[in-house]
């Protein structure tokens, strides 16, 4: 079966957002355009990791062009703080997430891959670009202008934040049955005093 890539070339909205309690929270990447919806579920780190990621680009194409490309500062708060679009219906896992810049369009293209059986390819996503369409997984492709990837990167940090409360000791999440912290060697004592 030939690999199937969901292409955005002009987003309406591009997101990140969760479904569930903390601590027992679902994670998606969203798109939309034209009506047209896709969402992939992805892991905590995943955001966490494609928003540290899409932030340094764009700090890195401001210093760079020098005025030549408009790129936005930081933002505080995101601008779509809008829940994720309905019906949710997943498409795919997220496995490999690759990043570049299309100098001719001015715009990022982030495309992140479905969870594949091939270990090799799982951890390159070279691989995956250069494999045969039999051979690679399904895809979501999507170009940003980088206005809506520092939209993107605010909403992220409020979604990795917005979880459970971490730890001030050792950094690992409290669940809402207690924390055994492992820098207290398993003695519990109360967090908050």
């Amino acid at each position: 079966m030939a690999r199937l890539t969901h292409r955005y070339l002009r987003p309406d909205r591009f997101v990140c957002g969760t479904v569930g309690r903390p601590g027992e929270r679902t994670f998606f990447i969203q798109t939309r355009q034209d009506g047209q919806i896709t969402s992939v579920r992805c892991d905590k780190e995943q955001i966490q990791v494609l928003t540290t990621h899409l932030e340094r680009i764009l700090d890195e194409l401001s210093r760079l062009a020098a005025g030549g490309i408009v790129v936005p500062g930081p933002l505080e708060d995101p601008v779509d703080d809008e829940p994720l679009d309905l019906p949710l219906e997943e498409e795919f896992t997220a496995g490999a997430i690759a990043i570049a810049w299309d100098s001719g369009a001015g715009r990022l293209v982030v495309e992140i891959f479905a969870v594949s059986d091939d270990e090799m390819m799982e951890a390159d996503p070279q691989l995956l670009l250069a494999s045969s369409p039999e051979d690679a997984p399904d895809s979501l492709e999507v170009h940003l202008t980088p206005t809506q990837a520092r939209d993107f990167v605010a909403r992220g940090r409020l979604v990795i934040t917005s979880g459970r409360p971490v730890c001030p000791f050792c950094g690992q999440s409290i669940s809402g049955r207690g924390h055994i912290c492992p820098r207290a060697n398993g003695y519990r004592r109360p967090l908050f005093l």
